[in-house]
């Protein structure tokens, strides 16, 4: 439930972004208005009408009860049939002004339960059908290797490789009625005739009589010759032999309530000018990211691609993990490691487009056959202008094979948790939102220029996913807001379970460049973070690897900028550019955690405040991996300020693990006063109090809540271990005073029954929680700091204590207990990475502000 009762309040309407990484976007804050879905004031009476809950029972801090008339599509666990009658589905007793756009709906459902529905008649299921890889691609069948490859274009083929001298004349291969090429290769003796880890390809003779080598469209391993520059890739046959197959011994931890996601490049994630490995990221990284108590951890790059500087967005081999940072079996170590830990593990997975490279890539398999026999459209319309890459043809049926099977393939072979799935907005709509101002009205995502077939794909795919792995999360990156894609699909949604809240980073950003302190509006701020359509759940994100792109900066750069090389030392008091920095850095990421959305998402290194900008390895930088690696010497070097940043990042975590406001549906903001530049909101129980102004402190400050009692402080961000100054009693009791005649709203302090009073110091935020006074120990320390974490466990769990070392400080963090066999390893850092006595004397960032980036 979202409710506000500021006095302008935020309207919970599909989310448009200002930008993104490659389309332009604007949001029309007036037409956005006039579409208001709802506009819920807690004052208000409830007997009005409120569209989202048409017909449903509501309740407070309560999901509504719905009941939906459906007759075409119907629950997960049951067939989905056609049907004579219209389509009567879910999300139009959800949001009423759907119906006009019921033709729509009603179109693309009838196409999805079709395409599903002919999957089941040919191939059994939807399940075996996303099981691809068991036949094309190279599988043991017997005492034999048989490779199948779909190449409708292709005169003749053969498979060629260093076990027959790359010569194929011996090893042809036979084409049957749909284009898929055949061959059985007998094992030699009772060994494979094609040794594990050793080089093969595709080689066939296209329409004008010329013969191509490509990579095998479902590869499981590609590399290319590292002594040769810009070398080209050749397919790996991968089978280990048993003594050199990873074997899992976790089990997957069990799905949180709220994600709190953790980005992550595994190439980028070490201190050196290199690229780092699956184990090292495993390591190094994991034990970090748990110390942080993040729950998940979201992985880019995976997917093979032969441009490094693409961040892993120009995808050449889609079944092959990036030869980079390791092998297959590598990937697994990671993955189980962090299982192990108690961490989710999501992967970034690129179905919106392929990278345009024909020597290395799918795109070889074009060849400018018709797109009934390719993987992607023809002419224009398979072509991304801004991106420089092909389009999927959706409705192919190989190609809904093929990126289904991919699906599958992630979670059953190296057992991912979940996905995000990159550029859903392309994929949505023709126009992929190139130059496309997305205001906010409906016509605008159901309309001629929605792609149904990649919707169908996209529901096809979320209810696959859901179906192999129940408990997956599935996340979409979409920045033009469409309704209903974060529905399931029986009520006639996309299927995904969250969206990526992508107009909130941009909102900072435009604050952070464009607007002084005292000009930041209070009500601006909260209506960007409370901006989002009732039943449909974002994750929030101050900056994510998107912000930090070169050409930008992150946060904390834009705030301290070249400071940020000479006033990190502890050892001299801050200036204040960096106090104000470090402040406004907690308090953007901790107010967008709060009230952003139902999830959580920090890009590695950012928890900590990482300086300057991200730049791969290109011709423009002379190839330098500078830019491109984290210095966690700055976090771990015990005189820095990263540190209380860092600290601070842990707090915020372990705040909701303790309370678990992230997932109540609770939210009420009840004050955005542009005078005092002060936001006071509830989430679940817990107050939160921003303070924004740059320089005036409250005394006796008056909140409003809606429980009576006694409340204490729950974290505090000007608390000196978090770089503050220590102005804010943790031992205080604030009693609440109860404010105007009971259930009269409007006679209330701020719409609020109760109230309690405060100091809320300049640039500060303070969360409170209401004391339970029956099961409270004398003496007992309650708020959150980093030398106090023995109140975060939940009682109602099973826990286990890690120690996880950090620097040169121990801390001790609570893991959950997965099962009854405990976590029995300690996870450690590397002591490589911890400061020497010579790094001490001296930042050990080195000024590079002068800088020219191209």
């Amino acid at each position: 439930m979202l409710i506000c009762s500021s006095s302008s309040p935020p309207l919970f309407l599909p989310l448009p972004s200002s930008s993104c990484r490659t389309l332009k976007v604007a949001i029309c804050h007036g037409c956005a208005r006039r579409r208001s879905a709802l506009v819920v004031n807690v004052s208000a009476s409830f007997a009005g009408r409120l569209p989202f809950f048409y017909q449903q029972r509501w309740y407070m801090n309560n999901k509504a009860e719905r009941h939906f008339a459906i007759s075409s599509v119907v629950k997960e666990n049951q067939t989905m049939t056609t049907s004579t009658e219209d389509v009567q589905l879910g999300i139009f007793e959800i949001d009423p002004s759907l119906e006009k756009f019921k033709d729509h709906f009603s179109y693309r459902t009838k196409k999805y339960v079709e395409t599903e529905s002919m999957i089941k008649k040919y191939e059994g299921s939807l399940e075996a059908f996303a099981q691809g890889y068991l036949k094309f691609g190279f599988n043991r069948e017997q005492d034999s290797i048989v490779y199948r490859e779909w190449a409708p274009a292709a005169q003749e083929a053969q498979v060629i490789g260093d076990f027959n001298g790359w010569d194929g004349s011996n090893h042809k291969m036979e084409r049957n009625e749909f284009g898929i090429w055949t061959i059985r290769i007998p094992d030699s003796g009772g060994i494979p005739s094609i040794p594990h880890n050793s080089r093969i390809k595709f080689r066939f003779k296209h329409g004008n009589g010329v013969w191509v080598d490509r990579i095998p469209a479902w590869i499981r391993f590609a590399t290319l010759d590292p002594t040769r520059f810009a070398a080209p890739y050749d397919g790996v046959y991968w089978d280990p032999p048993p003594s050199e197959r990873y074997v899992f011994k976790h089990p997957r931890p069990p799905k949180p309530a709220a994600p709190r996601i953790y980005e992550a490049h595994v190439g980028m994630s070490g201190p050196e000018p290199r690229v780092s490995t699956y184990r090292e990221f495993a390591d190094n990284a994991l034990p970090r990211i748990r110390a942080n108590n993040y729950n998940m951890v979201q992985l880019m790059a995976i997917m093979e691609h032969s441009y490094y500087g693409s961040f892993g967005y120009h995808v050449t081999n889609f079944f092959a993990v990036s030869s980079r940072s390791g092998t297959p079996e590598d990937l697994k170590y990671l993955i189980d490691k962090a299982h192990g830990l108690g961490i989710r593990v999501l992967m970034d997975v690129v179905h919106s487009h392929a990278s345009n490279n024909v020597t290395d890539g799918l795109n070889g398999f074009d060849v400018g056959q018709s797109t009934q026999e390719s993987y992607f459209h023809t002419g224009e319309r398979g072509y991304h202008k801004l991106w420089d890459s092909r389009l999927f043809n959706y409705a192919n049926w190989e190609v809904l094979r093929f990126l289904l099977s991919n699906l599958r393939w992630w979670l059953d072979e190296f057992r991912f948790d979940g996905f995000r799935f990159d550029g859903v907005t392309s994929m949505l709509y023709h126009h992929h939102g190139i130059n496309m101002a997305f205001t906010g009205n409906y016509s605008e995502y159901f309309s001629e220029a929605t792609d149904v077939d990649a919707v169908v794909y996209m529901m096809l795919a979320n209810r696959l996913v859901h179906k192999v792995l129940p408990d997956a999360t599935i996340v979409a990156e979409d920045v033009s807001g469409m309704p209903a894609l974060c529905l399931p699909v029986y009520e006639g949604g996309v299927g995904f379970d969250y969206r990526l809240a992508m107009a909130i980073p941009d909102k900072w950003i435009d604050y952070l460049k464009n607007k002084i302190d005292i000009k930041w509006s209070m009500k601006d701020i909260a209506w960007s973070l409370t901006n989002r359509r009732y039943t449909e759940k974002c994750i929030a994100y101050a900056e994510s690897h998107d912000q930090a792109i070169v050409g930008d900066k992150t946060i904390s750069f834009l705030l301290m900028d070249k400071e940020m090389y000479s006033g990190m030392s502890n050892l001299k008091p801050a200036s204040p550019l960096i106090d104000r920095g470090i402040s406004l850095h907690k308090m953007i990421h901790f107010i967008t955690m709060a009230l952003g959305g139902e999830g959580y998402l920090n890009f590695m290194g950012n928890e900590f405040g990482h300086p300057e900008w991200i730049d791969f390895p290109r011709e423009g930088n002379g190839w330098s991996y500078d830019k491109c690696r984290r210095q966690w010497n700055l976090v771990d070097t015990d005189h820095l300020r990263y540190k209380h940043m860092n600290a601070f990042d842990r707090a915020m975590n372990l705040l909701d693990d303790r309370f678990h406001f992230l997932a109540s549906t609770k939210q009420i903001v009840s004050s955005t006063s542009e005078e005092d530049k002060v936001i006071v909101f509830e989430r679940g129980d817990l107050v939160f109090v921003f303070n924004f102004h740059p320089e005036n402190t409250y005394s006796g400050y008056k909140v409003g809540c809606d429980l009576p009692g006694k409340y204490r402080v729950a974290l505090d961000s000007d608390a000196p271990e978090f770089g503050g100054h220590g102005q804010v009693g943790h031992d205080v009791d604030h009693f609440t005073t109860p404010e105007g005649i009971p259930g009269v709203p409007e006679t209330n302090f701020n719409n609020r029954p109760n109230s309690f009073q405060i100091l809320s110091p300049a640039r500060t935020c303070t969360v409170y929680y209401k004391v339970d006074e029956t099961a409270e120990q004398p003496g007992e320390e309650t708020a959150i700091t980093e030398t106090t974490v023995s109140g975060i466990l939940d009682q109602s769990e099973a826990y286990e204590t890690t120690e996880i070392l950090l620097g040169e400080e121990t801390t001790e963090i609570a893991t959950l207990a997965l099962d009854d066999s405990k976590i029995d390893e300690t996870a450690e850092l590397s002591s490589d990475n911890r400061p020497t006595e010579d790094s001490l004397d001296q930042a050990p960032l080195e000024d590079r502000s002068g800088e020219i980036r191209d």
